[in-house]
């Protein structure tokens, strides 16, 4: 019997082929883009997920209800280990990149590295190729690599026992060889240090924080058991502390990453939730496109229905016609589609700096297509299956097509809800692109203009002033200063105190590392006081939020007590944003000691960024012979943090393109319909003296009606939407309405454009084929 209904299918597809080919890019076209969403969706997913012992596996942040942060102090490890008994394992590790140059006799090259604690590798548990990791890392002598570098540096040969020299200093043995980390996971590092190779006096007090830490519990410990003993830790060692430690599985810190009152409430999660619910809203406008063409073509079909039903045929064998037709459009769409993504996924993957693949060897892979072609067979051939079926055959052959159930009221409903998700997709990209061009434009407080960075390594080190005053020479350098950390993500806190501070006052500040002439190079503006000089090594420059924080009415000469010991404010800043813009400005301190800066920030003059660079080249190829000249524009790390606000203004764009496409196809499919309903009414209206122009009107205003529906349906959803969307900023644009306005003429263009051809060529037609054809 299925046979049966399979050869009937197949037999009207071939009499309806201009139907089939609608009906089959549609879909695919709807099925192409769910499978690549579907795709990115799965290896966000999968982003930390498959260590062992995973589920004992926790980050640990600080919070004080307002601020949550998982840049910790530096003793806290041993602490959680000492003071909770429900720790098993605690590890830390530095959150500054280590990009160092690696050398082993003739061969050599830059990697990133982490200088980590014992514990490392009993809290991520790589699997070992070489050595025993856990072991090595205890020594300061010893260095983890990963697979990648032992093959970089010592092809097929064992590595274990050989040398590898750190920044052209310390020759370290290698100890392990470990897999290269996987591309979905959150710490990313080619080789491994013990902790204590970098370790200074101030990373051993409780009022820095530059690290982050994580945790192992033991086995039937909990979560919440752990956190109720961790509340008091920090009054203990920190006079006046008010922050607490608590605890975020590691499979969450990926999509979660955003707190609020010291609960996760967000992150990328969001982003994950959103482009699911496009792909599933695509497809599903795929879907009732087919409902739509296949109401376009419903006077046929009703006919043929009805003369199937007066030879005996019984309405589930009709259900089964239609299913099975549906079916295999959705067969050959879901081939169509899975080659649409293979075609793409090569210029796919830059864009979402991903290695999306589609694994035909896994069994989830096939079980999903199986369920999308599922899905879209019983969703796109409902209609057809369930209304055609049950009409009366006496009815339709009288052409009584018009009153079945849901007629033309089920079809504009279908086109509503195409172009209401189509006016949703284009006030999101409206808005979206509007809040990233004032990302890019907006006055951070500094000048990120012609500035670029260099790392301060090798024997650039103990000769930074010297590279300094040499590149100062040069007409084509503007200034020069050095930073602990990019001026645009500063991640590091300290506790700051003063005379008359209140004892409950949360004191804890951003703070940097700088060398002279920060404020200068960075063109931030001082609102009272001086820079740097070189004789100011224990006096400190504090921002606007810094002086309202401690309320200080005259700053310039007040003491403070920081990092490098009681000093004076010698200048305040106007506030500059540390961070991205989802952040507010926090209070920020700067200590001028250039011995822990980690880049060279150089302002270049307008038009000469090319001879600075040539200058630059010269001038470290010379101080640094050993190491590779590399740079880079402070701008290409200002845009890395707005990546996935990036990504969704680039696939919010497409996509909502797409979803337009798809929309359209079914507007014409119903301007196809209506067309052949009236037809007999356009000739006599000819006849009768009516114009082509008048024709055109009569027969678009009836689309133009849906599509302003539309717009009243779609604008306050995508208000809400993009207003919750925007408050993830804590400087965003304002919503106007005139945003909205553009969309909803957007969509009524498009509407016009789609139904105008089918509008004309009825509008056109001989008369008397028109009188005729009835």
């Amino acid at each position: 019997m299925i046979q049966n209904y399979f050869k009937i299918a197949w037999r009207s597809l071939q009499r309806n082929r201009l139907l089939g080919f609608i009906n089959v890019a549609g879909l695919s076209l709807g099925m192409a883009c769910s499978l690549l969403i579907g795709l990115w969706v799965w290896d966000e997913f999968q982003v930390d997920k498959g260590l062992p012992d995973g589920d004992r596996l926790y980050l640990v942040r600080l919070t004080d209800g307002a601020y949550t942060s998982d840049i910790l102090p530096g003793p806290l490890a041993e602490a959680l280990k000492k003071d909770v008994p429900e720790v098993d394992k605690a590890t830390k590790f530095t959150v500054w990149s280590n990009d160092f140059l690696l050398r082993s006799g003739n061969r050599f090259g830059k990697k990133v590295g982490l200088y980590a604690s014992a514990d490392f590798f009993d809290v991520f548990q790589i699997p070992v190729l070489q050595g025993n990791p856990g072991l090595a890392i205890q020594s300061p002598n010893a260095i983890v690599i990963t697979r990648s570098v032992a093959q970089a540096f010592f092809g097929n040969s064992k590595a274990v026992g050989k040398t590898i020299q750190l920044n052209n200093e310390k020759y370290y043995r290698v100890g392990a060889v470990i897999e290269n980390v996987p591309k979905n996971s959150s710490v990313q590092f080619d080789w491994i240090v013990n902790f204590s190779e970098a370790e200074e006096g101030w990373m051993k007090t409780w009022n820095n924080n530059a690290f982050r830490t994580y945790v192992k519990l033991k086995n039937g410990s909990t979560q919440a058991g752990a956190e109720a003993r961790m509340a008091g830790l920090l009054p203990r060692y920190q006079t006046g502390a008010t922050a607490k430690p608590i605890l975020q599985r590691l499979g969450d810190v990926y999509l979660y990453g955003e707190y609020t009152n010291g609960k996760p409430t967000g992150g990328r999660i969001d982003y994950v939730r959103t482009f699911s619910l496009i792909a599933l809203l695509i497809l599903l406008v795929a879907c009732v496109n087919f409902m739509n063409l296949a109401t376009a073509r419903s006077s046929l079909r009703a006919k043929e229905v009805g003369i199937r039903k007066v030879v005996g045929a019984r309405r589930l064998s009709l259900i089964g016609q239609f299913m099975c037709e549906s079916l295999l459009l959705n067969v050959f769409s879901a081939g169509l589609a899975v080659g649409l993504v293979q075609l793409t996924l090569p210029y796919v993957n830059p864009v979402v700096d991903k290695q999306l693949a589609i694994d035909f060897t896994a069994p989830l892979a096939w079980g999903s297509l199986l369920v999308l072609i599922g899905i879209t067979s019983v969703v796109a051939g409902s209609y057809p299956a369930f209304v055609l079926s049950v009409m009366q055959p006496a009815r339709v052959l009288k052409g009584a097509l018009s009153s079945t159930p849901t007629g033309a009221g089920f079809r504009k409903t279908l086109v509503v809800f195409q172009f209401s998700l189509s006016i949703f997709l284009i006030v999101g990209m409206l808005i979206i692109g509007r809040q990233m061009h004032y990302i890019r434009t907006k006055q951070l407080g500094l000048n990120r203009q012609d500035l670029l960075h260099v790392a301060v390594e090798g024997t650039l080190r103990p000769r930074m002033e010297a590279f300094r005053q040499e590149l100062q020479r040069s007409d084509a350098i503007q200034a020069v200063t050095t930073a602990g950390e990019l001026p645009i993500r500063i991640g590091s806190t300290g506790s700051l105190d003063w005379a008359g501070k209140d004892p409950k006052t949360d004191a804890s500040v951003s703070t940097m590392k700088v060398g002279v002439d920060f404020t200068k190079t960075l063109g931030i503006n001082l609102l009272a006081g001086r820079d740097f000089t070189a004789a100011d090594t224990s006096n400190y420059l504090v921002n606007e939020s810094a002086v309202k924080m401690m309320k200080l009415e005259n700053p310039i000469g007040a003491e403070v007590t920081f990092q490098r010991g009681k000093g004076r404010i010698i200048g305040v800043m106007q506030d500059f944003h540390l961070s991205s813009f989802h952040e507010p400005i926090r209070p920020l301190v700067l200590s001028n000691y250039p011995k822990w800066t980690n880049y060279f920030l150089i302002k270049t003059q307008p038009g000469k960024t090319e001879e600075a660079i040539r200058v630059i080249e010269q001038t470290a190829r010379q101080l640094n012979p050993g190491y590779p000249f590399d740079y880079h524009f402070v701008d290409e790390e200002y845009e890395k943090l707005y990546r996935s606000e990036t990504l969704v203004n680039t696939l919010i764009n497409y996509f909502g393109i797409l979803a337009i496409f798809i929309s359209c196809l079914g507007l014409f499919g119903l301007a196809t319909f209506t067309a052949e309903q009236r037809t007999k009414e356009i000739g006599v209206r000819k006849v009768l003296g009516a114009s082509v122009g008048g024709i055109l009107v009569l027969l678009s205003k009836d689309f133009l009606k849906l599509v302003f529906v539309a717009i009243l349906l779609a604008s306050p959803v995508a208000w809400w939407a993009m207003h919750r969307w925007l408050q993830s900023f804590t400087y965003r644009i304002d919503i106007e309405w005139w945003m909205f306005a553009l969309a909803g003429l957007l969509a009524v263009a498009i509407a016009l454009l789609t139904v105008s051809f089918q509008s004309i060529r009825a509008a056109l037609m001989n008369p008397v084929r028109s009188l005729r054809s009835e």
